[in-house]
């Protein structure tokens, strides 16, 4: 096997480490909202947020493309105003794992605000709680188990995530080398060992995490189980 850099690995988890504190904080905030407010176009907006995970990645990246682009809307301003490069960047890839991992945050986290009792955020403001302080010590901490998986999915969503980062980030050994593009140019170029090596490493990472949340899970049933 070729001498084997590990920038891969911490590109990826830096990659999915910001992109799911992104995807947590927005995906929390957009869901409690929505959860609690029925309006005209709900729908259309909860679609919007969907509409990624049933997309092709490279169509994703395509319209991200286009949007962060040097002559793109949002790209050409970010460049003339803050000289911020979007494309061919680690930046660009941050920015594909936060839209497609965050349909999996706002699901979670929706399906968790809308199962809690109304009766008890009402309770809560009946004694002079501002929605803040309702948010925080009632529906935060009662939904917090479905915002955990919802937190865990997506970072390794984020972490995973290839198609729509090749399409806007692109492939710069040391830049952009996350461990989904390493594993596929590296099959590109016949380095089997190199491949396989990437591949056991993000299906440890992926099973460790997913194993995890079902630990975590099982004990808190449990615990409720003994406490009721």
């Amino acid at each position: 096997m070729s001498t084997l850099s590990y920038t891969p690995l911490f590109l990826s988890l830096k990659v999915a480490a910001i992109s799911t504190s992104i995807v947590f904080l927005a995906g929390v905030l957009f869901a409690y909202l929505l959860a609690r407010r029925n309006f005209f176009g709900k729908s259309f907006v909860e679609s919007l947020f969907l509409l990624p995970l049933v997309l092709p990645p490279t169509v994703v990246g395509f319209g991200l493309l286009v949007l962060f682009g040097k002559n793109g809307p949002i790209g050409s301003w970010l460049l003339s105003w803050f000289d911020v490069q979007v494309v061919f960047s680690w930046i660009g890839a941050v920015i594909a794992s936060v839209v497609v991992s965050f349909p999996l945050m706002y699901q979670s986290a929706a399906a968790s605000f809308e199962s809690l009792d109304p009766r008890l955020e009402n309770a809560a403001r009946t004694m002079g709680a501002s929605e803040w302080k309702v948010f925080w010590t009632v529906s935060f901490p009662l939904a917090w188990p479905g915002l955990l998986a919802g937190l865990v999915l997506s970072f390794a969503r984020g972490l995973g995530e290839f198609g729509a980062t090749l399409m806007l980030a692109g492939y710069i050994p040391g830049k952009t080398d996350t461990i989904p593009m390493a594993i596929y140019f590296a099959v590109e170029a016949g380095h089997m060992e190199k491949a396989t090596f990437w591949v056991i490493m993000i299906v440890a990472l992926g099973f460790s995490t997913i194993m995890w949340l079902n630990w975590w899970t099982k004990r808190n049933v449990r615990r409720f189980a003994k406490e009721t």
